[in-house]
């Protein structure tokens, strides 16, 4: 089985904006890869540099919040195309977690998979925290699954997330490919009594 995930916490780092796609989180032309290794180096590339290699000022690339491990979005976070590169750039660049008002469906559960809690907030709640976070880069973030609960400084918001995917980071069965693994002599017993294996 995978790890089992009921707490998280670290430093958090605001991206603003509703219906941010998967294109703008990973643009297409740096998917031609045959592993996801080094997609965190083109997260929200074309936000981030222009056409001359200049930064834009983008919340990765401020010094005050680059690294954090908490990303905290806006509405339909993640829309757009299915490709599970979005959360794959976004883990291999750093981020453990995702806070938001709202999350596209299968974005959230390629996160899920991935072991990133992707929990939400209502909108002030949100927009409360993404001003915290930008007066205050250092302050503590912590998610807890169990008690659905985001806290920061003084403050506790009440959360949210599909309870699939939350049962699934609690009992440590998010990683698919784990849980095929953990369960390899039953596979192999049942393959034995197949008649057509």
């Amino acid at each position: 089985m995978s790890e089992i995930i009921r707490k998280f916490s670290g430093q958090g780092i605001a991206v603003r904006g509703n219906d941010i796609d998967t294109d703008r989180i990973i643009p297409a032309r740096f998917m031609k890869c045959v592993t996801f290794e080094g997609l965190g180096d083109y997260a929200f590339n074309d936000e981030r540099i222009d056409g001359n290699d200049v930064s834009k000022g983008h919340p990765f690339d401020d010094p005050r919040w680059a690294t954090h491990p908490v990303l905290v979005g806006n509405a339909n976070f993640g829309c757009g195309s299915s490709r599970e590169h979005a959360p794959q750039a976004l883990k291999d660049y750093g981020i453990q977690a995702l806070i938001g008002e709202s999350f596209a469906e299968i974005f959230a559960g390629n996160c899920s998979t991935l072991g990133i809690p992707a929990v939400t907030l209502t909108q002030d709640d949100t927009e409360a925290l993404q001003t915290l976070i930008e007066g205050s880069p250092e302050t503590e973030i912590a998610i807890d699954l169990e008690a659905m609960t985001v806290s920061a400084g003084k403050e506790r918001w009440k959360a949210s997330m599909p309870e699939s995917y939350r049962n699934a980071l609690l009992d440590g069965s998010w990683d698919s490919t784990a849980v095929l693994e953990a369960g390899a002599s039953d596979i192999d017993k049942i393959a034995t009594e197949l008649p057509y294996v």
